[in-house]
């Protein structure tokens, strides 16, 4: 994609997205079968513990989740959180936004690129995600399987000290 037709793509902080607009993202299940930690249930009580969560995060660490908007309209959410020793970068798109991942990831490397606590980032994905090639494009390795919460995801490892 030539940065011509690239989308305009902004973080914000998740408080700055109305509860409703997250609710119905998590609510969505074509959003929800990559979400095995998920629970039954999403309704504004649990979008707003979810951002009380996130923001906990930049309070404790300086860093965290944001709100990632298309030219101003939401469309999902995601960030660094640290794992153990290890930063994780997560990512929640809305259904409509799903081809988005890349721009999104790739726009959020480069930020962990400058970042000089991070050096290196993994992912971890459900293995209900099949299209894995961005990942590997990006420079991540594969480096397994991991339980979380009783669930497995495939993790991955990218070393962002390396140019993108």
């Amino acid at each position: 994609m030539s940065q011509q037709n690239a989308p305009m793509i902004t973080f914000a902080r998740l408080p700055e997205v109305p509860l409703d607009q997250i609710t119905a993202h998590m609510s969505d299940p074509r959003v929800t079968r990559h979400l095995p930690l998920m629970p039954d249930h999403w309704d504004d009580g649990a979008s707003r513990d979810l951002v009380a969560a996130k923001e906990a995060s930049w309070a404790r660490e300086g860093l965290g989740h944001w709100a990632f908007l298309q030219d101003g309209a939401y469309v999902g959410w995601g960030g660094f959180q640290k794992e153990g020793a290890e930063w994780d970068f997560g990512l929640v798109l809305t259904a409509r936004a799903f081809g988005l991942g890349g721009v999104i990831t790739r726009q959020a490397l480069e930020f962990a690129r400058g970042e000089p606590r991070i050096s290196e980032v993994t992912f971890l994905l459900p293995p209900s995600r099949h299209s894995l090639r961005g990942l590997a494009r990006m420079g991540a390795t594969q480096v397994g399987r991991v339980t979380y919460d009783g669930a497995e995801f495939l993790k991955f490892h990218i070393d962002v000290t390396r140019p993108g």
